[in-house]
């Protein structure tokens, strides 16, 4: 079994190396989940030492792969092709309006039958993975049988459905199996953990995007997904909707605000998404203007160096849940203060309004 710490640096130099010159401060954080993942596996894998570091190294190299993409359709391509390893066979579904449409699929005699196939989500494993989002396991029964029928039954009729979730919406399904040789692969696990780690991507990339075209360009993480489609797909896709970000950026800050206890379940869903949306905004400011943020707090005028910044995302924010059961709590100015001053109030200055 490999060191605990030879794991922990091999995770932090691929994770570094394939954020390094994108988004830097989410490394700490990327590197956590991933250790957080792939240690139970690691440590339940047979075969010795051996076995476990060669897993590692094929499973951080899809990984790598997967972070080094730089669009939508890279990263779902280099998902499919690091679940490879891990499976005989493979194939991605991509979730439009409630309906699963193939996107593309590896391993299959006919990988082409995938495109275009309309997966039943009302049955079996597809639907506990659409609805439960976690991951289920079953047999060529627990199926649509007109996808068995399409490519072919798996040697030994195991089959694994895992949902691809993008700001805490399912926004695409991975069917995987053993494939039809006898020696096939179906490794759970390492599956989870690529799936996981093309979510997180996915919604960095429309961080970075949403940045780019400011507040009010934000994508939804599965129109992140189904844009992907387009580019090989010719059937229309819908227009893009409003996004937020995934929660790989900034975990591990302080607790935001509670809403209040006695608000009805409804009430506290609008403060829990006015929340989010606060974080995303004031993450977009941070992570975008990470110099001036450092000399604004060292000056004590974070606000007067990123006024248009902080403006423009309060407007946007005041655009969303200016009218809602939130509007009695200020998200985004506690959010600003905890964020970017680091609960310090004084660090923004006195021209921030409250």
């Amino acid at each position: 079994m490999p060191d605990k710490n030879w794991i922990q640096q091999l995770v932090e130099r691929v994770v570094s190396q394939a954020l390094e010159s994108h988004i830097p401060y989410l490394r700490d954080d990327l590197v956590r989940r991933v250790i957080q993942e792939l240690q139970p596996a690691l440590a339940s894998a047979p075969g010795g030492a051996a076995a476990p570091q060669a897993s590692a190294n094929g499973l951080m190299k899809a990984i790598s792969s997967i972070h080094n993409a730089s669009t939508q359709k890279e990263i779902l391509s280099a998902l499919l092709e690091g679940a490879c390893q891990f499976c005989g066979r493979t194939a991605l579904f991509v979730i439009r309006s409630g309906a699963a449409v193939g996107w593309q699929g590896r391993g299959f005699a006919k990988n082409d039958a995938v495109k275009n196939f309309p997966l039943d989500l009302s049955i079996g494993i597809s639907a506990q993975a659409f609805q439960g989002e976690k991951p289920s396991n079953g047999t060529i029964a627990d199926i649509d049988a007109r996808l068995i029928s399409a490519l072919g039954a798996p040697v030994d009729d195991r089959v694994i459905m895992l949902p691809l979730i993008i700001k805490e919406k399912v926004a695409a399904l991975l069917y995987a199996d053993a494939g039809t040789e006898a020696a096939g692969t179906l490794d759970r696990e390492a599956l989870e953990l690529l799936v996981l780690s093309s979510g997180l991507w996915l919604e960095v990339l429309s961080l970075r995007r949403a940045a780019a075209s400011g507040p009010s360009g934000h994508d939804s993480g599965a129109e992140a997904v189904r844009r992907a489609y387009t580019e090989t797909a010719t059937a229309p896709m819908p227009r893009p909707v409003e996004m937020g970000m995934a929660a790989a950026a900034g975990a591990g800050s302080a607790k935001a605000a509670t809403p209040p206890p006695a608000a009805p379940a409804d009430s506290q869903e609008v403060h829990r998404k006015a929340q989010r949306f606060a974080k995303l905004l004031v993450d977009e400011i941070k992570l975008y203007n990470q110099s001036k943020v450092a000399e604004g707090r060292a000056n004590k005028d974070l606000y007067d160096r990123l006024k248009e910044d902080i403006d423009k995302s309060r407007a946007a924010y005041e655009k969303r849940y200016g009218q809602t059961a939130a509007a009695s709590a200020n998200y985004f100015a506690d959010e600003v203060v905890r964020n970017l001053a680091e609960n310090d109030r004084s660090l923004l200055g006195k021209n921030f309004p409250l």
